[in-house]
């Protein structure tokens, strides 16, 4: 049976994490998840939701180590958890939180005892790692099993392509959550099959990220998003020096690439893939619009579908994007397929807009979205709006997206918040604005 190590590092000294700035050894971070796989109870299924990335990573590495899958949605509303229960009835849930709420068996996360061995586990490649689901931006969350060896390999083959496997050991400092596809590859299987170091923090805000990075030596790389980026630029905070940035969860443009790079003195890579895929591509914007496939990854078009195939990629999966094949390993992205909507006979697309509602003087966050047709509706597409602009009125505004957009693509309802309801990722789940148009049309008796 073919089997992959646990961890790429090769010496009992090797520093796999940091946590408050303090150096984590791999013969610790072994030591901890051998003494917590044998504390773990009955159940196949697990539920990581330890907010402190090492200590998911110790959760996750003693799933390994005995056989049992972590299950890993994007969020953990009531609704989500009631899924999961029926999806995996043996499912507890890992927490190092007392005060967990998840309607969930839990088994609390408790400080293992300092131990000594240093034997590194052999995980076998077809072993089931983890199921993961997605992200809910397009409709109801749907499982998918990844195996050990092809998370292994995805990640093992864009390491370089990152320029992260070069033998000097990054300190990986991440503002996503483990959780999350995106920083389940990016920060915790990236140091485990990489020889790279992760930290313990999630920092969210400017301060807290500064802080993260001046905590841990050099080479540091942040694993970040747009949301994240486009807050650092705004907040005009003096960063530690960064060599590497890493970005995804949705495209940067050129100028705003370049602006990262300029003002923190670094190169920013952009990653690409899915869920259903895992990490597939990369892109340096500020220099060019094509994405660079990893190795052994194919693109195919069949009709008006982009299919990806080989590499770790278990089987024909289809791309939900408009993509432009280049050459068998470089493309064009142009935005999801589910990106383009039509108004009574009239054609746009969310990004278009999007950018034009962005573009208005004082909207500082704002996104289009489909209503859901009430029952019995004629099924006639109606859009809603999201919007953040302390200084602008629904009037004021509504009439700036006049002179910007055709009128049958005016949103209504036009809905002014404090904030957008992005998850951690930035990403705005559709069900989350469904509920808010939902809670605005029963408050103001729209129909």
């Amino acid at each position: 049976m073919d089997t992959i190590a646990l961890l790429s590092h090769n010496a009992a000294t090797a520093v796999i994490a940091y946590r408050a700035g303090v150096a984590i050894t791999a013969q610790h971070f072994l030591s901890d998840a051998k003494r917590l796989a044998q504390s773990l109870p009955a159940g196949k299924h697990v539920l990581n939701v330890c907010a402190d990335r090492y200590r998911f990573t110790v959760g996750l590495a003693a799933c390994l180590i005995t056989g049992r899958v972590s299950l890993l949605p994007s969020t953990h509303t009531h609704e989500v958890i009631g899924q999961l229960a029926s999806f995996a009835p043996d499912a507890f849930c890992l927490t190092d939180d007392a005060d967990c709420d998840i309607d969930l068996p839990k088994h609390f996360y408790v400080e293992p005892a300092a131990g000594a061995e240093w034997s590194v586990p052999q995980i076998p490649a077809t072993q089931i790692a983890a199921i993961v689901f997605t992200s809910g931006s397009t409709g109801t969350p749907l499982p998918y099993s990844k195996t050990w060896g092809r998370l292994a390999h995805c990640v093992r083959d864009g390491a370089p392509r990152l320029g992260l496997l070069d033998g000097r050991s990054h300190a990986l400092i991440g503002t996503v959550p483990a959780q999350h596809m995106y920083g389940f590859e990016s920060t915790v299987l990236l140091a485990l099959v990489s020889g790279n170091a992760f930290c313990a923090e999630r920092p969210f805000y400017p301060a807290d990220i500064a802080a993260a990075l001046a905590a841990v030596p050099r080479p540091r790389a942040l694993i970040t998003t747009p949301v994240h980026l486009r807050a650092l630029l705004a907040s005009a905070m003096q960063l530690p020096p960064i060599d590497l940035v890493v970005s995804a969860t949705a495209p940067l443009d050129q100028d705003l690439a370049q602006e990262i790079e300029v003002k923190f003195h670094t190169t920013l890579l952009e990653i690409y893939g899915s869920t259903e895929t895992g990490q597939i591509a990369m892109r340096r914007a500020a220099q060019s619009a094509a994405w660079q496939l990893w190795p052994g990854v194919r693109l195919k078009a069949a009709g008006d579908q982009v299919f990806a195939y080989g590499g770790h990629v278990e089987q024909l999966t289809p791309m939900c994007d408009v993509i432009e094949l280049l050459d068998y390993e470089a493309f064009l992205l142009h935005g999801r397929t589910a990106d383009l909507v039509n108004v009574a006979g009239k054609r746009s697309s969310f990004g278009y807009l999007n950018a034009q509602l962005n573009a208005i003087p004082g909207v500082v966050d704002g996104v289009f979205f489909l209503r859901e047709s009430p029952t019995g509706s004629t099924g006639v597409a109606r859009l809603g709006a999201v919007v953040v602009a302390p200084t602008l009125s629904v009037a004021a505004l509504t009439e700036h997206l006049r002179r910007r957009i055709d009128p049958v693509f005016l949103p209504r309802p036009l809905i002014m918040v404090e904030r957008l309801p992005r998850n951690a990722t930035g990403k705005l789940p559709q069900q989350a604005l469904q509920r808010l148009t939902s809670t605005h049309l029963q408050m103001n008796e729209l129909p």
